[in-house]
């Protein structure tokens, strides 16, 4: 039986090759996952490891344990004297590092938050790499980032200004470049490094952040140092590193498996319908094995047999694709960083065990079925000629109709649960997660009872436009339940996936965009840059843009931390009676005259909707507001819904803020052009009003809402991208499918050819019949995609907008449709090259 089987696959190597793509593609997708992530883990450790042997011992200051917020936390200068005199200590110095804004050419700080000053010392001690130049030697010389010295077109021999704490500015001379390349802080803010004197002074700093050590050895430093220091050698001070700098790659690895499994389970079902479509056609083969003294348990055996033997094959195949994958990858992550050096390709052991186990049980598992039907082939089978497996009317039976509406329930139930009843947040989301994969059951179990009306459907224009082709095909497409239903599911799960997420990300930009509108009442708001001057707007600012006649309104919002009734609460006020007439805040409590246009009475306050519930406040009730005189009463007017994050927790009028604190712990100021002026020229007229205050930062709410815009693009590319292999897989399997078609209907084929179809009709005939399932497919995802779409949306956060991006959905469908098509033209060619007489005789 094992000869027997074996020279089956070798007398057909096509449908070998066919069956082995999809699980070739599945472990490709899985083993590139590890092969990327374990050269990303090992070129990680190489790389903090350089950076680390360079220090032989490490001090770093004591773990937070509740210490005041105004408790600056570091090292005292006089342990490095305990540290120096360590016997065996040749050579020990502390860093320090703080805000020190870089002034760009346009005479405004670079970025949107401050770059960090670092002191970067000189010889043995030196962890960066110098790309360009020398290290910093006494108060006039600094030294770039070379990104930051990129992004701001500074180089070597440059003078630049950089401002300290306390905002004041310093002249330094570029002396060199500086890689700071695993300083996650450095990388993202940019880096100015200074000698350690000049760092300190520049940062206001009173304590080193850590003290690097040559010589010596671990205890005897930590008996220097005492006890509530960390002391680490320079091994585990580069793990250290990597841990903080975020460089562990188990979340990216988790992300990527899911899709890995996505795209299996596609394999799986696109691989079982390739076995039970196998098993149809060989029956009579098979009938005559058991006629010739073949047993079940053999027959059940063979089959087996060659899925193990298709699946080892396809797993040998994709081991070695997911390395190509994976090497891919790899290129492509080196040329977006220089960060962390990734040398040669990781191909473990692990990673190949679990490739072929993964692919092996997969295609046993998913040809169990199939090989069980094959054994209640009767003997006389092989005495007649049976009609097509599949063919005539098709009942779902009373234990599979019953069990797709209890999944079916389920689903809707768990869903409706998540979405509407449950609150809004992580678990909201995996409930309507679990929903959908539930209800995702449900729809295969019914499936075959919905491809004759749905493929009535996705064919009413093909058959009207194909002619007798076209209706053919569509004819074909529904006569075979089983097939066509197990063919789609496969499309099914990759574009009910992608519409799931275009409308996820159709609606996070609807609500986005609402919630711009609320946080940006104006078209510009201009404020400090993190980081600067403790989040004041700098003076006099507001006043020259109320100078300028291309803006209607300038006005500040004040916010100041204080207690009010007892309890930490975020105070606020706008200037110039702008609250009550330019922004007004949706009352959800209280009055509607509590808000005038003239603001808000005095004595009294608005409070937002969150924080009224957490400190127990409501309309009507005097609370008491800590202010520099004292406490003041202040009577809650009403409740609004706007965040807090933007118009603060307690809203009372400006005379009163005024009254309550001598000046504002944060400030924006808020603009508004007036009609008819070019969006470009309002925006020029703010920058140059901005111009002489380099720590202003201008943001546009239409600039801001692109930049969220693209981002959710980009997520959704990445999705789309990496989804885009389960598709892939979904129309091999339709290719697949008609292939095994082609070579059953070939006396079928042969009969029309005699009757005068010609070989263009049918080409014609089974490309119309893959797009009907392609698009069958594609429909039945799309439906179930904006479903669960709409139920994800509602379980993210109150508030969240369901918008449905018509076009991309409409798009996916015609997409699944063409690329249907596709998938029918090498079987096509196949049918129409097939000899009349030839295929008459076949038997």
């Amino acid at each position: 039986m094992l000869r027997t089987t074996l020279a089956g696959l070798r007398a057909h190597k096509l449908r070998l090759l066919l069956t082995a793509v999809a699980i070739t593609l599945g472990v490709g997708f899985i083993s590139g996952t590890f092969v990327l992530t374990d050269t990303m883990n090992q070129g990680v450790a190489r790389t903090f490891a350089r950076s680390a042997d360079k220090v032989d011992v490490a001090v770093r200051p004591p773990a937070r344990t509740g210490a005041g917020p105004d408790d600056e936390q570091g090292i005292p200068l006089d342990v490095l004297a305990r540290v120096k005199a360590v016997p065996g200590v040749t050579q020990a110095l502390g860093t320090v590092r703080g805000d020190a804004a870089l002034v760009g050419k346009d005479g405004k700080t670079v970025g949107d938050v401050p770059t960090v000053g670092i002191s970067v010392p000189s010889g043995r001690l030196l962890r960066y790499d110098v790309t360009k130049g020398r290290t910093p030697s006494g108060a006039s010389e600094a030294v770039l980032g070379k990104d930051l010295a990129e992004r701001s077109g500074y180089k070597v021999g440059d003078a630049v200004t950089v401002l300290d704490h306390a905002n004041r500015p310093h002249r330094f001379t570029v002396v060199g470049l500086v890689d700071f390349g695993i300083d996650e802080e450095a990388g993202y803010r940019g880096g100015v490094g200074f000698d350690t004197a000049t760092a300190m002074a520049m940062a206001g700093a009173k304590k080193y952040q850590e003290i690097d050590v040559l010589g010596g050895t671990k205890p005897a430093v930590k008996a220097a140092v005492g006890g509530e220091y960390r002391v680490y050698t320079g091994k585990e001070l580069g793990k250290r590193l990597a841990d903080e700098a975020g460089a562990d790659t188990e979340v990216i690895k988790a992300g990527l498996l899911i899709f890995g499994l996505v795209a299996m389970l596609v394999s799986a079902l696109v691989i079982y319908n390739t076995f039970a479509i196998l098993v149809a056609q060989r029956m009579r083969e098979m009938a005559l094995l058991r006629c010739v003294g073949a047993t079940r348990r053999q027959v059940f055996g063979g089959v087996v047999t060659e899925a193990f033997a298709v699946g080892l094959a396809g797993s040998v195949l994709g081991i070695l694709t997911g390395a190509g994958l994976g090497a891919g990858a790899v290129a492509v992550m080196t040329r977006l960083t220089d960060k962390v050096r990734m040398d040669g390709l990781a191909l473990s052991a692990r990673t190949v065990v679990i490739g072929l186990a993964v692919g092996v049980v997969v295609t046993v598992l998913s040809a169990l079925l199939p090989a069980r039907a094959a054994t209640r082939v009767a003997p006389v089978a092989a005495l007649r000629s049976e009609p097509e497996p599949g063919g005539g009317r098709f009942r779902l039976g009373a234990i599979r109709t019953a069990l797709a509406v209890l999944l079916g329930a389920a689903g809707l139930g768990l869903g409706a649960m998540g979405s509407l009843t449950m609150a809004k947040g992580q678990a909201a989301m995996y409930t309507v997660a679990l929903a959908g994969a539930v209800f995702f059951l449900a729809v295969v179990t019914a499936m075959p009872a919905l491809v004759r009306p749905l493929g009535r459907l996705a064919g009413a224009v093909p058959a009207r436009l194909g002619g007798v082709p076209g209706r053919l095909a569509v004819a074909n497409a529904r006569r075979s339940p089983r097939r066509t239903a197990t063919t789609t599911i496969a499309l099914t799960v990759g574009i009910g996936l992608m519409s799931l997420f275009a409308v996820v990300a159709a609606s996070s930009k609807a609500t986005s965009a609402q919630k711009l509108a609320e946080q940006y009442p104006a078209e510009f708001q201009v404020q400090a840059r993190i980081g600067d001057g403790g989040g004041r707007a700098p003076q006099g600012l507001t006043e020259a843009f109320r100078k300028r006649p291309e803006f209607s309104d300038v006005f500040e919002l004040l916010a100041e931390d204080a207690k009010v009734d007892g309890k930490e609460t975020q105070v606020a006020s706008l200037t110039g009676s702008a609250l009550g007439r330019v922004l007004k805040p949706k009352l959800v409590d209280g009055a509607a005259s509590a808000l005038t246009s003239d603001g808000l009475k005095p004595g009294t306050g608005i409070v937002e909707q969150a924080v009224a519930e957490r400190h127990g406040m409501s309309v009507g009730q005097t609370v008491q507001v800590r202010t520099v005189h004292g406490t003041a009463p202040v009577k809650i007017a009403a409740v609004f819904s706007t965040p807090a994050t933007t118009l603060g927790g307690l809203l009372v009028p400006e005379a009163d803020f005024t009254r309550y604190f001598a000046a504002p712990d944060d400030s924006a100021i808020y603009i508004k052009d007036r009609d008819g002026v070019p969006a470009a020229a309002a925006r020029k007229a703010v920058e140059t009003a901005a111009r002489p205050y380099p720590a202003a930062k201008v943001y546009s709410s239409a600039e801001f809402e692109k930049s969220v815009s693209d981002a959710i693009d980009m997520l959704l590319l990445i999705f789309g991208g990496l989804l885009g292999l389960a598709i892939v897989i979904a129309l091999f399997g339709i290719a697949n499918t008609l292939t095994l078609s082609v070579v059953e209907r070939t006396r079928e084929s042969a009969l029309l050819r005699a009757l005068g179809l010609t070989r263009r009709q049918l080409r014609r005939m089974l490309s119309v019949e893959a797009l009907v399932m392609a698009v069958i497919g594609a429909f039945t995802g799309v439906v179930l995609g904006v479903a669960f779409g709409w139920a994800a949306t509602n379980a993210m956060e109150d508030g969240a907008i369901f918008s449905l991006p018509y076009l991309q959905v409409t798009g996916f469908v015609l997409l699944a449709g063409a690329a249907g098509v596709l998938a029918a033209v090498m079987p096509a060619r196949r049918a129409a090259k097939a000899s009349i007489v030839e295929s008459l005789a076949h038997d």
